[in-house]
C-alpha cells in the first residue's frame, strides 16, 4: 500500500516487509500456507500473497494459526499492511494478539479486551519509535472461539468478509479520510485530495486510522471498529485480505469467486490470481477460513 506522499510526484521510499506466519516466529517466511483446526474437522484455513508490480518490496505480514489455550481453541488471523515501516507491520505481527489474549477479561468481554489490546499496542509502538521508526500499519483481524464464535477488528483498509448462503457481508469498516474528515479537523488536521489521487490525512496518508504514525498520531485515531459474529451452519468462509484486492473487486466478486473452492489455499490462491486478471497492482495478501465442506 502506497501511502505516503511528499508532495505531488514525491513518495517515501517504501521498505522491506516480508509476510511471516506464526506467533513469535523468528523463522523466515513462506509465501503460502494452511492449517486447519483440531476440534473441528471441517473447520481449516489458507493464505497466500502476492507482490504488486510497484518498485517497491512487498508490504504485507500475513498471520494465521490455531492455537490451545487451556481447554478452548482459537483460530487467530491477521493481515498488517505497513507503511514507510517494515518495524511496525511486524511488530503487531509479534505483539498484537499476544497483547488481547493478555488483557484479563478476554474470555467474558472479548470486544472490549480486543479494543483495549489495539489502543495499548498502538501506545507502545508509538513510545517504541526510536527503534519501530515513524511509520505506521493498518491491521485487520479476526479471532475464531472455538469455531463458534467469530470477534473481528480493523483499523484502516484491509478488510473482513463473511459468507452465509452464498451471499457476501462485510465486517470491518473502511476508514478512508473522507469519511472521517470531521474527526481529523476536529483534531487539528486537514484532508486533501490531489488530482489523480485518493484523499489523504494531512496530504500524507491514505487512511484516517492506522497503528503508528507518530509524525501525524494526533490527526488519526488507532480505535478500531469491532464486531461479533456467531457461527452458524449457514455459515461457509471469511475472507481477509489486504487492500489490493478490494480496490478491483467488490465484496460479493470476491465470494463469488472462491465459494465453489473446497480448500482453504486454493481458495485464497484463486482470488489473488482473479484480482491479478483484473489488473491489480499493489501488494496481496489473503486468508481464507473455511467454516464447513
Amino acid at each position: 500500500m502506497q501511502t505516503y506522499f511528499l508532495a505531488v510526484g514525491q513518495t517515501y521510499p517504501l521498505l522491506l516487509q516480508r509476510e511471516k506466519v506464526g506467533l513469535g516466529s523468528t523463522a523466515a517466511s513462506a509465501e503460502t500456507g494452511k492449517g486447519k483446526s483440531k476440534i473441528s474437522k471441517h473447520v481449516t484455513h489458507g493464505y497466500d500473497t502476492a507482490k504488486g508490480k510497484s518498485a517497491h518490496p512487498m508490504e504485507d505480514y500475513v498471520f494465521a494459526e490455531f492455537k490451545q489455550v487451556d481447554d478452548n481453541e482459537l483460530g487467530l488471523f491477521a493481515i498488517f499492511d505497513g507503511h514507510v515501516s517494515q518495524e511496525v507491520p511486524d511488530y503487531l505481527r509479534s505483539n498484537l494478539f499476544n497483547n488481547i489474549l493478555k488483557e484479563p477479561d478476554f474470555w467474558n468481554e472479548t470486544e472490549n479486551a480486543v479494543r483495549r489490546a489495539y489502543q495499548i499496542t498502538d501506545e507502545k509502538i508509538l513510545k517504541k519509535s526510536a527503534d519501530l521508526g515513524k511509520g505506521g500499519s493498518t491491521a485487520v483481524t479476526a479471532i475464531l472461539i472455538n469455531c463458534q464464535k467469530l470477534v473481528v477488528a480493523n483499523i484502516g483498509d484491509s478488510r473482513a468478509v463473511i459468507c452465509r448462503n452464498g451471499k457476501a457481508k462485510q465486517l470491518s469498516v473502511d476508514h478512508e479520510p473522507d469519511g472521517e474528515r470531521k474527526d481529523i479537523e476536529d483534531r487539528g488536521g486537514f484532508v486533501t485530495k490531489f488530482p489523480g489521487d485518493v484523499a489523504r490525512v494531512d496530504g500524507q496518508l491514505a487512511v484516517a486510522r492506522a497503528f503508528g504514525d507518530k509524525t501525524i498520531k494526533d490527526h488519526l485515531s488507532s480505535e478500531p471498529h469491532v464486531t461479533v459474529e456467531m457461527i452458524d451452519d449457514d455459515t461457509e468462509f471469511v475472507i481477509l485480505a489486504s487492500d489490493g484486492i478490494w480496490h478491483v473487486m467488490n465484496n460479493q466478486e470476491a465470494v463469488d469467486c472462491v465459494k465453489d473452492v473446497k480448500e482453504a489455499r486454493a481458495a485464497a490462491k484463486a482470488l489473488i490470481e482473479e484480482a491479478l486478471k483484473r489488473n491489480s497492482t499493489d501488494d496481496i495478501s489473503v486468508v481464507v477460513v473455511r467454516l464447513q465442506m
